[in-house]
């Protein structure tokens, strides 16, 4: 049996719900799982339209009735909840605590219903620590100061499960994950903007004009594959390390950077054009992962290179074909 610091790992078959289950993360998630022989229900608001996508459990739940969710988790027997729902991309700040708090509230009600808590892996976020100075490393006992909407909804996220954990109702942890990249990485995310620009001039035959807001601020990405075996070790782990952990590349890497390598992995030429920058934006994330390395045999194994020419490549071939 395989151990953390002497914690042993679940060698059992386990039930995974996977909340968001046809998302970004999600769809990943689930794969991950099936590949170690776990038995996975998706869940979603939508099933996916490939005739040979896996089956979805639809349903919305962010809906004001708690009782469908509550039956779904207890019919499902679920030793695993997985939480990749919610979403910031595209949304008003308005929308950001119906599709994320009150998503992560249902849930917690549900599951007090369920005859055992489950093991709840919550998927939060880097910018719920909000601005720190250039050159500090963040850690889990840093104070949380969001300087925006979508990261205070963030982190009440967080808080609702750390409650829920103390009460008892779910053995949870909130994963803080730097900023995810890979293939399926949302239209209206960063990288997805400036993927859905140069494909646009590659099917024209003409040079793109990428226009982008500041992009001097340097964050704390992380490839998919990794924040995706982040999932699996916490949810898989006896024994939890604590109730907040964080999962980035523990470097801050340049959002620019980051730009100009889609730039030249798409192979399309291009003008890279940036407004001035915002005073009020968070320059600087870069995140401790001592406790995740530690305690949950997890690191980073992934270029985040990899991750943009997996971006690239369903960008431009999303069927896979």
């Amino acid at each position: 049996m395989d151990t953390v610091l002497g914690r042993p790992m679940t060698a059992r078959r386990l039930r995974v719900a996977v909340l968001g289950g046809t998302g970004f993360v999600g769809r990943r998630v689930g794969t991950a799982f099936e590949t170690l022989g776990h038995e996975v229900t998706r869940v979603a608001r939508h099933a996916l339209p490939q005739d040979d996508a896996p089956p979805v459990r639809v349903l919305d739940l962010a809906r004001p009735d708690v009782g469908p969710i509550a039956d779904a988790l207890r019919d499902i027997a679920c030793d695993v909840i997985v939480n990749t729902a919610g979403g910031m991309w595209g949304l008003r700040d308005d929308q950001m605590a119906p599709a994320n708090l009150t998503l992560v509230e249902n849930v917690l009600a549900a599951a007090s219903t369920l005859p055992r808590p489950p093991r709840l892996v919550h998927l939060g976020s880097v910018h719920e620590y909000g601005l720190v100075p250039v050159g500090v490393s963040i850690s889990e006992d840093d104070e949380a100061r969001p300087v925006n909407t979508y990261a205070q909804v963030k982190l009440d996220c967080t808080h609702a499960v750390t409650k829920a954990s103390a009460q008892g109702i779910v053995d949870g942890v909130t994963l803080r994950a730097g900023n995810i990249t890979g293939a399926g990485q949302p239209a209206a995310s960063l990288l997805g903007v400036v993927a859905e620009s140069l494909a646009a001039a590659s099917r024209d035959g003409r040079t793109a004009v990428v226009r982008m807001r500041s992009l001097g601020a340097l964050r704390d990405f992380l490839n998919l594959s990794d924040a995706v075996s982040a999932i699996v070790a916490a949810a898989t782990i006896s024994e939890l390390p604590g109730r907040v952990v964080n999962v980035g590349t523990g470097r801050a890497t340049s959002a620019r950077d980051m730009v100009r390598t889609l730039i030249e992995v798409s192979g399309v030429p291009a003008e890279l054009v940036e407004e001035e920058p915002d005073a009020a934006q968070s320059t600087w994330q870069q995140m401790r992962i001592d406790l995740a390395r530690r305690y949950l045999g997890w690191s980073p194994r992934h270029d985040l290179i990899d991750g943009i020419k997996e971006l690239w490549e369903d960008h431009m071939d999303p069927g896979g074909s």
